[in-house]
């Protein structure tokens, strides 16, 4: 059995600003049920979790039969992929600027550190030990994303995808999991507040 390694970076605080109002799960419109699908299928398909779609149509009684022409909602978060797809973008960036592999996306662990950051607003702390998910390494298991090494990087305030990025980049225990050679894919996760601030999480696993 490969030795679990975790490696969890300091937390950098950053000062609250105020930030255009970002859509949360929004309807984002509806998909017609085809022969063979699941809510798993469908999930996917939209790279959302399953909790997120069965929460958006509670007129489906029982999640494990659906049938063919049944319409769902699908719940939108475009804005919240939107800034998260920009800061793996600016990543793989730096990365590449070093001779580094660059990091695969993983939308499955992109939602965990979307549920990281939420975490951190409704239970109004700061830190990398969830008082509901445990460490980031234990909350990445838990959600059946198996790795043999894990870090993250947690954050609030900023305003934007590269504003995040560069107060990163300018803390070395941050720039260290983002430049560090034992990942291989990354999620990124973005929650925000009710007065609109932005609370943004990274996670970097080395897939087992």
């Amino acid at each position: 059995m490969k030795k679990r390694i975790q490696k969890f970076c300091v937390c950098f605080l950053i000062f609250a600003l105020t930030f255009v109002p970002v859509s949360g799960l929004a309807a984002a419109g509806s998909y017609t049920v085809k022969s063979g699908d699941t809510m798993w299928k469908i999930a996917v398909k939209y790279q959302i979790g399953i909790s997120e779609l069965i929460a958006a149509n509670t007129q489906i009684k029982n999640p494990d039969l659906i049938y063919p022409g049944q319409v769902l909602s699908i719940p939108n978060i475009d804005d919240i992929k939107t800034l998260e797809n920009e800061v793996i973008r600016l990543v793989n960036i730096e990365r590449a600027n070093r001779g580094l592999q660059t990091l695969t996306a993983n939308w499955q662990l992109s939602r965990v550190a979307r549920y990281k950051s939420q975490d951190m607003i409704d239970k109004n702390y700061f830190d990398h030990q969830s008082p509901t998910y445990g460490s980031p390494f234990v909350m990445i298991d838990n959600f059946g994303i198996k790795c043999s090494a894990a870090g993250e990087n947690i954050a609030y305030g900023a305003r934007t995808a590269q504003e995040v990025m560069n107060m990163w980049m300018n803390s070395a225990g941050h720039r260290s999991n983002i430049l560090s050679p034992a990942y291989n894919q990354i999620g990124v996760g973005v929650a925000k507040k009710s007065n609109g601030t932005l609370y943004w999480t990274q996670m970097f696993i080395k897939a087992a």
